[in-house]
């Protein structure tokens, strides 16, 4: 398996609707920004990717026939030199509306900055073997991509749109698609030359599904070992009072 789509389009402009649009098109597996969760070790790469240092591809993205969101999107242009018969999706949409979803679910999901997380006993008990992924995160999005001023709103939409504009520009017409998920299988499957499934188009991942997740791991972040640490504190003073009663 070689990549064969290149998704061009930032996060939240539905990346995982197509992740698993593609999928089903038979690009798959395809790479998401779930994918680097999944696999803590491609964090550093991608890191050093950001800071320019050279990065085998090909193994990177081995077995992988797609590849969308960040951090994907960030280095479409290296992709498309090291893929040439690869074919670009620009996933798009209402700037407005993007910075709205991206500010109240990818940034406000952060809460804090990794630095502020690593102070965090909770976070540290429960997420520290996610601190490099956080950490690339930080820093090819929030830092790299929108200069530190994601809540500067003009600033992120100047971003989103100069990104846009310079992906049309670089690829060639006949490489690109400039896609939003609401148009279906119909622009997608033209494009990829391949036959539309029988099924709806997938519309996956929207702010509601989004923050849900989000509060379901914050649950199990900063919940469980709260608990676990009062369950411990529990047993002691048990321990206190029964050894204090065999004296």
């Amino acid at each position: 398996m070689t990549l064969q789509v290149i998704g061009a389009g930032f996060g939240r402009t539905g990346t995982m609707s197509l992740k698993t649009a593609l999928e089903e098109l038979g690009f798959g597996p395809c790479y998401h920004m779930y994918e680097v969760f999944e696999h803590r070790e491609h964090a550093g790469r991608w890191e050093a990717a950001a800071h320019g240092e050279p990065i085998d591809w090909l193994a990177l993205l081995d077995g992988y026939g797609a590849g969308v969101d960040w951090p994907v999107c960030s280095f479409y242009a290296d992709l498309m030199r090291v893929y040439p018969d690869a074919k670009v999706v620009l996933s798009v949409r209402d700037p407005d509306k993007w910075y709205e979803s991206t500010l109240s679910t990818i940034f406000g999901s952060a809460g804090m900055s990794t630095d502020s997380r690593l102070r965090s006993l909770p976070f540290r008990l429960t997420m520290r073997k996610l601190i490099p992924v956080f950490r690339m995160i930080d820093r090819l999005v929030w830092d790299q991509t929108f200069g530190g001023r994601f809540t500067d709103r003009h600033h992120a939409i100047e971003v989103f749109e100069r990104h846009n504009e310079e992906v049309k520009r670089h690829v060639p017409p006949e490489r690109l698609l400039v896609y939003q998920v609401s148009r279906g299988w119909a622009p997608l499957c033209e494009f990829l030359g391949v036959d539309a499934p029988d099924m709806p188009f997938p519309h996956l991942n929207d702010s509601k599904e989004f923050k849900a997740r989000i509060r379901r791991r914050k649950a199990i972040a900063y919940g469980v070992p709260i608990g676990g640490l009062a369950a411990v504190g529990l047993v002691i003073a048990v321990a206190r009072w029964v050894a204090g009663r065999v004296r």
